[in-house]
């Protein structure tokens, strides 16, 4: 199948007027998705002409479609100008009932309706679009499909870019449409250009309590022996680090109480796919922290345009609260960022205690949904944020009976 339909009789098409078509405007087709080494070749091609994130890239993609659960049913939605190709981005329609009675379909982008599937947490969400028109394909596509939506239809936004943000704020204003906030969130991260502007010392930039923390623990550690930190370099040593990484990560979240990551059973098949298609590429990369031989933690990252993101980790919590292994992992990692030549650091929207201390830089990253504005779905938002109070103020009066998160 081709990744262009060979008529536009469903009338699935978006002109930037009007008026009749010419050769620039952007074009907008939704169809089944092609065979995937088709798409392959596509997304990795229009890939390269895009500055999108790693969760927009063939490595993720490829890997989030190859272990899709059944029943779900991705449509492809492309976008054209003149005879270029110039978006690309995954929509999967889900079938519920509004306020449990009223028919309504969400158009999920990057997200399945899938509860545990979607747990694996897209993040800088957004249009696969060429960089040369990249805010202009993003508006388009919002903008056709918001007029596509019917009474009870919503548009579903998990953890946009700020650019994608605000081309759905613009939209919701133009189309009249409103746009409800899911769920509010920042991502955090630590421009090593900034770094390297005060002299290049991440450690000397620090807060003084904080500075004093990781030197502290990290001499406790080297009284114990070697301080190692390595990098996998092979498909196998990765996923040996990742097991060891569930170890440790089930261990801290468990003495919470909590269930962790890999009680989701689509987190290690997906995970261990993604590692296998990743580390040759470059793409991911897991790491061990270890002193004698002892493993204190391990890093789970991905590496994207010269961009570190810490994706996941889990570290050796021991009663002397002096030895830090989390706050003293992203340390090191920093560190190696650093002396490599990348530009960031990036923590994402993971809640975590260290993400304040270590950071120098931040912005909103924000899951949200375009609609009609109805009644329903005002109601529907008012129970949401309702239930979101009445879960908050649960865990504050449990914390009492629950052991103390160790966030770092």
């Amino acid at each position: 199948m081709s990744i262009w339909p060979r008529t536009d009789s469903d009338g699935i098409a978006f002109n930037g007027d009007a008026g009749p078509a010419n050769p620039t405007d952007i074009r907008i087709f939704l169809h089944p998705l092609p065979a995937m080494p088709e798409l392959a070749r596509a997304w990795t091609e229009l890939e390269g002409r895009a500055d999108a994130s790693f969760f927009l890239s063939w490595t993720w993609i490829g890997s989030w479609l190859a272990q899709m659960p059944a029943g779900i049913e991705p449509q492809l939605l492309a976008t054209q100008r003149g005879e270029d190709l110039v978006g690309l981005a995954l929509l999967c329609p889900r079938k519920r009932r509004r306020l449990g009675l009223l028919p309504s379909r969400c158009w999920m982008l990057h997200e399945t309706g899938d509860r545990s599937y979607d747990r694996l947490f897209m993040e800088y969400n957004g249009v696969l679009a060429d960089r040369r028109v990249a805010d202009e394909v993003t508006d388009a596509v919002l903008h056709w499909l918001a007029g596509r939506l019917t009474a009870n239809d919503e548009l579903v936004l998990g953890g946009l870019t700020l650019a994608a943000e605000r081309a759905a704020r613009r939209v919701a204003a133009r189309s009249g449409h409103t746009l409800q906030l899911r769920v509010a969130d920042s991502a955090q991260w630590v421009d090593l250009g900034i770094v390297r502007a005060g002299g290049g010392d991440f450690r000397g930039g620090l807060g003084r309590n904080t500075r004093s923390a990781v030197n502290r623990s990290e001499r406790l550690y080297r009284s114990r022996g070697t301080l190692e930190y390595r990098v996998a370099e092979t498909v196998d040593e990765a996923l040996e680090y990742f097991a060891g990484l569930e170890v440790l990560h089930q261990a801290g979240w468990q003495a919470r109480g909590q269930a962790g990551a890999f009680a989701n059973p689509a987190f290690r098949p997906f995970h261990e796919r993604l590692i296998a298609e990743g580390v040759p590429r470059g793409a991911v990369r897991l790491v061990r922290i270890g002193v004698g031989g002892q493993s204190i933690g391990y890093l789970y990252n991905f590496v994207h345009r010269n961009r570190v993101l810490n994706y996941q980790g889990g570290f050796a919590f021991e009663a002397d609260n002096r030895l830090k292994p989390g706050l003293l992992s992203h340390v090191l990692a920093i560190e190696d960022a650093l002396a490599r030549g990348e530009d960031c650091y990036d923590f994402m929207s993971t809640p975590a205690g260290h993400k304040p201390l270590l950071s120098n830089a931040e912005q909103p990253m924000n899951w949200l949904t375009l609609g009609p504005d109805r009644f329903s779905r005002r109601m529907e938002a008012h129970c949401r944020r309702a239930r979101g109070l009445m879960v908050d103020a649960v865990k504050r009066s449990l914390r009492g009976w629950i052991a103390p998160a160790k966030g770092i």
